[in-house]
This record gives structure tokens, sequence and C-alpha cells, in this order.
């Protein structure tokens, strides 16, 4: 596995970081900046991008990705609430199971451009919200448990559709959802198009595989009720690869395919919403070495904070990729703990042995006081954390932005 190295940016701001504000979040916004407009330019004009909140909604990232992106999905009506005063008059898609009267209510009353709606009683309770606020006009996507193309999920890392899931219509409701919102029963509504996001950590051929055959149903869906689909969200799930880092989704690829499914549907606005594949390589997690130990023949290095703040590790079984800053200073006067094997396994402050942020790292010499920066925190990290258990300290947060401001 290569470990992508923290940019100098990154470095320094870890090194220069005095031992209480550790550990901490620190984000490289410079970076994402370039790989939004990187991920922007490979994507045809037509294709919409909307970045999925979810992943990280921190106020500094919306920002940086503004330029960027068409709007942001959010899943809640916290997320939603957030987004809007960060972000505000920018687009919003809501989306997520569960949707509560007051949430869809709160939605409304902020102008919401499109509903994913996940149920038929969903579109029940959204029609009557309305007509209560007398808000016309409402765009509706109707999200469906699609099934997958021939063995698209066999890289899967997370499956939302083509299988029992409590995530958007069974497709048997197709016609009854279609109806309802075409023949009049729910006149504040206006049926925009089809959404499906169906799996993650994909790469570009089967994410292009899935986005074919959610417009070719889309496409058949509407032909069959002699209606006008204007959109189709086809979703995001581009594999961020922990295992090998250094493996990025092939953009160029995806825009390459998409414009051909563009062409093929002209008349079709496809969009795509990205979260993790966006934000992930932004972001380090890093943190000081307290201790060095040696346990039944394996070494072991008890660093500040955990998963309590990076779960990733714990949610996906992986090693999250790190790098060693070594640190010369050592202040004590007894020896200092130092690894005495090739290899190291990396735990948190926490009392149980799930608390593992990477396993068997090759950190010949590490020492407590060295310092470790672990990659790829910039989605689903913080955000997912148990960040209560056992009261530690939270971390602080950085952002490191060199883009000149015009």
């Amino acid at each position: 596995m290569t470990t992508p190295a923290p940019t100098p940016a990154v470095r320094d701001r870890t090194l220069s970081l005095p031992s209480h504000e550790l550990p901490a979040y620190v984000y490289d916004v410079s970076a994402l900046r370039t790989h939004a407009a990187t991920v922007r330019a490979a994507l045809p004009p037509s294709i919409e991008l909307y970045y999925a909140a979810k992943a990280n909604p921190e106020p500094e990232i919306l920002a940086a990705l503004g330029p960027y992106v068409d709007g942001y999905e959010v899943s809640s009506g916290g997320e939603l609430a957030h987004v809007r005063k960060a972000a505000p008059d920018r687009p919003l898609a809501f989306g997520g199971p569960g949707k509560t009267p007051a949430e869809i209510a709160s939605a409304l009353e902020l102008g919401v451009a499109r509903f994913h709606v996940e149920s038929i009683h969903e579109l029940h309770v959204l029609a009557a919200l309305a007509r209560r606020a007398d808000v016309r006009d409402v765009g509706v996507l109707l999200r469906f448990n699609l099934p997958v193309p021939g063995d698209s999920l066999a890289d899967s890392s997370l499956a939302m559709g083509g299988r029992p899931t409590p995530f958007g219509l069974d497709p048997a409701d197709a016609d009854t959802a279609v109806r309802l919102l075409t023949d009049g029963t729910h006149p504040h509504l206006r049926l925009l198009g089809v959404h499906a996001h169906l799996a993650s950590g994909l790469h570009a051929p089967a994410q292009l595989a899935i986005a074919a055959s959610i417009v070719t149903w889309a496409a058949d869906l509407a032909a069959r009720h002699r209606v006008r689909l204007a959109e189709v969200n086809v979703g995001g799930g581009m594999t961020v690869d922990y295992a090998a880092p250094d493996q990025l989704f092939d953009w160029a690829a995806y825009g390459t395919g998409l414009a051909r499914l563009a062409v093929a549907h002209p008349d079709l606005t496809l969009r795509i919403e990205p979260g993790r594949a966006l934000t992930a390589y932004c972001g380090w997690y890093v943190t000081q070495v307290l201790d060095v130990k040696l346990s039944h023949g394996e070494e072991f290095a008890v660093v500040r904070g955990g998963t309590h703040h990076l779960r990733t590790p714990a949610t996906k079984n992986h090693d999250q990729p790190c790098t060693v800053l070594p640190v010369d200073a050592w202040p004590h006067p007894w020896p200092r703990p130092t690894a005495q094997h090739s290899r190291v396994t990396l735990t948190g402050q926490l009392c149980t042995p799930k608390d593992l942020l990477s396993r068997h790292v090759p950190a010949p010499g590490l020492r407590a006081g060295d310092r470790v920066a672990f990659a790829l925190a910039g989605a689903y990290a913080w955000n997912i954390s148990h960040h209560d258990f056992l009261m530690h300290p939270r971390p602080t947060f950085h952002f490191l932005d060199r883009t000149p401001q015009t």
C-alpha cells in the first residue's frame, strides 16, 4: 500500500501544533479546490454535480466546493438548516429515508428545489404539507431501489439497491407513484424525474453501467406513462480505496461515458451526487504517539484520540493509511518508549480492543512523542464518530487555504 504523504502545509501544521491541540483535523482546502476543479473539468458541462453534504458538512468545506458544484444534497432537517446557512441561495435536494413532517415542512419553507421521495406514504405527506402551506410546483424525483446490472456490485463496499433495503421505492410501486403525480391527485407537486443511488465504492466502469441502466429504466417508465421526465439523478458512490489510496476514481473515463449517455438522451438532465470522492483526500487526522509497548510479541503504539474521532477504520474494518512524522525532542528524564520491531499497530485511548486505527504499520523505530498523520480523513470521519464515548477532549480543527481570494 502506498500511503499519500501529507501535503507540505499539512505536515508543517501537524508538527507545529502544541500537544494540547492534538489530536486535530487538518484540511488542505487549497488541495480540495484543485481536486474539485479537476472533477468538474472531467464532466460534460451538461452534467449537474451536487455534493452529498453527509460526507463532510463543515462550512469551510461547503464553501470551497461552491464554485464547482451545482447544488448540495442533504438528508435530514439538521443538514438542511446547516447547509442553507452555510451556502445560502444555492439549490438543495432533500433526500434520505424517514423524513419527518417537521423536516418536510421546513424544507418547503426554505424553498428546497427538489425532493427525493422514498415511498408512497412520503409522497402523500409531502403533498399534504405543500397544500397546507400553499407551496406550489414542488419538484419531486422518485427514488427507486432498482435492479443492478450484471456483476456491477461485485466490488461494491456498500449496496443500497438491487436487494432488499429500506432505501427508495420498490419498482413495483412505480406506476402508482407516477399516476399520483400526473393525474391531478397532488396538484401542488410536479414530477421532475427519477433518482437512484444503488451502491458505493464502485469504479468508473461499474458506475457507468449502473448509470446507463437507471437512465434506460427511467426512459421506459416515461414512455409507458407518456410523460416527460426532465431529470435523472444516478447518485454517487465513486470509489475511495483506503487499501490503495493512490488509485483514484477515473473521473476522465466517467465523464466520457456520461457524455455518451447525455448525447443518447438529449432532453434529459443527468445529475450525480458524489460525497466521499470529492472530500476524502483533503483531510488528515493528526495526532501524537503517547506510548509504545510490547504485548505477547506484538508492538502497539497508543495515540491521542482514536476511533471515537475517526470512526471509518472501525466501520469499514480497514487500516487507515498513515504517515509517521518523527519528533526528536524528548522532554523526560526516563527512557523514551521506542518500537523494537518493524511493524506497529496503532490504537487509540478507548477501553476497547476495537479501537484500532491501523494494524501492522511499517514504522521501525516509532517513538513516543512522534506524530502520525492519518490520510483520507476528509469524509465520513469526525461527523460519523461517537464523540462522547469516555469523554476525551475533542480534536481541534484547522483549514489551510493558500488559494488567493478575489
